[in-house]
């Protein structure tokens, strides 16, 4: 049999274990919210992270593929410069041999010149008297003029190839040029790509230490979780073992007593309402009043 000091010393520990209980417990709900904001900051990164790898795979692809073109376009124009250096080699000689034939054929004038004279002499001599020495003598160089239009005709061959190699030259430069113009464009682009695919890459990296700060504060708050609720276990066994022991003797604490109001007035609940239904019992003035704290909490519900 317990002393009555001695109830009330285990009454007053077991309140004491009550607030205990209570004060770890919101504690215990705190530390949960905080675990839990942790790992909602980790998921969401690591799903930042995953959208921006995916990002950076397209931009790379994006990048080489722009690279290759380049590197492609460059070695067309590379080729093409080179047909127009060995093309302009070709005009030179070709504009050469034009200009050594002319030379050596004793050739100043060009085949419009030539055309233009002879044809004034034909008409003079078709139209004008004249003496036969002077008429022998313009015949002989009418005859030298045919010749040297007619050398230049066959030269002209060489002109018209001279010509057409510079068509052919004028037409790659063009190309050529608006394929430097493209590879500019080109270029400027792939290296914006990959700016910005070194930006993204920083930026994931930035993430990834994010995540590993948010997973750390995760981490350390599940360990303060588990010691505090491992504490909790414990406390709420240290409860239950005060509240068997004042059970044992019979100590009546306010929560035993108020389970047991409860349990009492439950039942007369229950007895209440079978007489209503059997409508053969005279109520009593406690009847009453349990039916006006039923009254009571169907309005207060």
């Amino acid at each position: 049999m317990l002393s009555e000091s001695e109830k009330n010393r285990l009454i007053d520990v077991l309140k004491q274990a009550k607030r205990e209980v209570t004060e770890l417990r919101s504690k215990l709900n705190k530390l949960n919210a905080d675990k839990e904001n942790w790992f909602k900051k980790k998921s969401s990164i690591v799903k930042e992270i995953k959208n921006k790898i995916s990002n950076l795979k397209g931009s790379k692809e994006k990048r080489n593929n722009m690279t290759t073109e380049v590197h492609d376009m460059k070695q067309k124009r590379d080729e093409m410069n080179k047909l127009i250096t060995v093309g302009l080699k070709e005009l030179s000689d070709l504009k050469k041999n034009y200009q050594n034939s002319l030379e050596k054929k004793g050739i100043t004038e060009n085949p419009a010149q030539l055309k233009k004279k002879i044809e004034s002499m034909e008409f003079k001599m078709e139209t004008e008297p004249m003496k036969f020495d002077k008429e022998q003598q313009m015949m002989k160089q009418l005859k030298k003029l045919k010749e040297q239009y007619k050398e230049m005709k066959n030269l002209s061959i060489d002109w018209e190839k001279a010509k057409e190699k510079r068509d052919e030259i004028n037409n790659l430069k063009k190309e050529a040029n608006k394929l430097h113009k493209d590879i500019q464009r080109e270029a400027r682009e792939s290296q914006e790509q990959h700016e910005i695919l070194i930006e993204n890459s920083k930026s994931i990296d930035e993430l990834r230490k994010d995540e590993k700060s948010a997973e750390e504060s995760f981490s350390t708050k599940k360990e303060e979780y588990k010691q505090l609720n491992s504490e909790l276990k414990q406390k709420l066994e240290e409860l239950q073992a005060i509240k068997d022991q004042l059970k044992q003797h019979n100590v009546e604490t306010e929560e035993l007593e108020e389970n047991k109001r409860t349990k009492t007035l439950k039942e007369k609940e229950t007895e209440v309402k079978n007489k209503l239904k059997q409508k053969v019992k005279k109520l009593t003035t406690e009847d009453i009043l349990v039916l006006q704290g039923l009254d009571n909490k169907t309005k207060n519900h």
